[in-house]
């Protein structure tokens, strides 16, 4: 159990891991790119007077079954071209950047059981896993796209912020995050930031404009905290789903990740437009085709823009940890300052530190994670944020008849 300090085994998978936290972050920088400019092009459209956000959501979800057609194409030409089935690889799928630990090949054959839990996952998990994550992942985006009908860009991604909380809280509870004094300083840190940002926007006399005979748009010219709301409501549940991925996943060689993200648009597709017609018929949201060219480039941009970012952030995540990638995308904040600036709307001087301190933290939580020995946890004094320490405590109820079918 006690770990010798000299050993030259502990150098490589230090190695490795600082590796792949690097390549994790800069997808993250990626990913807040993509979104930025996503909220910015949704953002215009509501402008223009076409604000669906539960259709923009569904068809930007609906984008992800295009990640099935490479999966399809490779089990075709797997059984006309490729090997018997007896004498292929369980695992198709390589996982991006992927480095391998030499070091622990003989572990895996003195320890079966360590190697069971890390086993790639089959079409079925799969399956059943991206069927919890789509409802998840629906609903955060769904509040997401509605609180940009009601407010700037910079106010809602107060969810950065915000849903750092609720990663750390939800991440001790499952044990993928230690709850050290530098990590809870670097969330209050982006919350304080967060607020300013939403304080300012919430005293801004620009308004957004509510467009059509809309609920829910009417409500907006009367309540301006209405889209902060929902931006809270969306931040919850990224920061439900961002931990349900981790526990579930743990690394990313265990899953297919177009597979995943495919089920995830195919379910989305197939469940999720109920949701719709219930908004249709109480007024929430008319259906409506886009008459208009722009409302029309956006969506399909929207869609693109979906397709690869939210695949860069499930990866990045698995890289990094769910506290990293969502106090790093706080970063669109100062993005969004910077996009509003060259818009012709200057950020107020509340508004750029509130910015400075998301920067801030999330710096502070990069250099605790990227550190070569990260502090123990204030409430056990345990390193949990380990992957060796993790893959030997985490134990997920579903796989343990699995592990004695495999066994048997």
């Amino acid at each position: 159990m006690s770990d010798s300090g000299g050993e030259p085994s502990e150098g490589a998978p230090r190695n490795t891991n600082t590796k792949n936290y690097i390549v994790g972050l800069g997808l993250l920088f990626a990913v807040v790119l993509l979104w930025t400019v996503s909220s910015f092009l949704t953002q215009d459209m509501y402008d223009d007077g076409y604000q669906k956000p539960f259709l923009i959501t569904y068809t930007n979800t609906a984008s992800f079954v295009f990640y099935l057609l490479p999966y399809i194409a490779r089990r075709l030409w797997a059984d006309r071209w490729g090997p018997p089935k007896s004498t292929r690889s369980t695992i198709i799928y390589q996982p991006l950047e992927q480095e391998i630990d030499i070091d622990a090949e003989p572990a895996v054959e003195l320890m079966p059981s360590i190697d069971q839990i890390d086993r790639p996952l089959t079409m079925k998990e799969t399956a059943r896993m991206a069927l919890g994550f789509c409802f998840l992942w629906f609903i955060a985006n769904w509040a997401l796209n509605a609180a940009l009908a009601y407010t700037s860009v910079a106010s809602s991604t107060i969810l950065s912020g915000m849903s750092g909380m609720f990663t750390l809280a939800v991440g001790r509870m499952f044990r993928v995050e230690t709850l050290t004094l530098v990590k809870i300083g670097a969330v209050l840190t982006g919350f304080v930031g967060v607020i300013l940002v939403a304080i300012s926007d919430g005293s801004s006399d620009d308004q957004p404009d509510a467009v059509g005979s809309s609920i829910m748009f009417k409500a907006a010219t009367s309540s301006p905290v209405l889209g902060d709301f929902l931006a809270l409501m969306s931040a919850v549940f990224y920061a439900l789903y961002v931990v349900f991925l981790k526990v579930q996943i743990r690394e990313e060689s265990r899953i297919d990740m177009q597979l995943f993200f495919g089920f995830v648009g195919l379910f989305n597709i197939v469940l999720s437009w109920p949701m719709g017609v219930i908004l249709h018929l109480v007024g929430m949201e008319r259906f409506e085709i886009p008459s208009s060219h722009n409302a029309i480039v956006i969506i399909l941009l929207n869609m693109l823009i979906t397709v690869s970012s939210d695949y860069l952030y499930v990866i990045a995540m698995l890289k990094t940890t769910p506290l990293v990638v969502t106090i790093g995308l706080g970063l669109t904040i100062p993005v969004a300052v910077i996009g509003d600036y060259f818009l012709g709307k200057p950020a107020t001087a509340q508004v750029l530190a509130g910015a400075l301190l998301v920067v801030m933290a999330f710096i502070a939580v990069g250099v605790e994670n990227a550190k070569p020995s990260e502090g123990s946890d204030l409430l056990s004094g345990d390193f949990v944020d380990d992957g060796r320490a993790q893959r030997s405590r985490v134990r997920l109820e579903h796989e343990d008849p699995l592990e004695s079918q495999t066994e048997g």
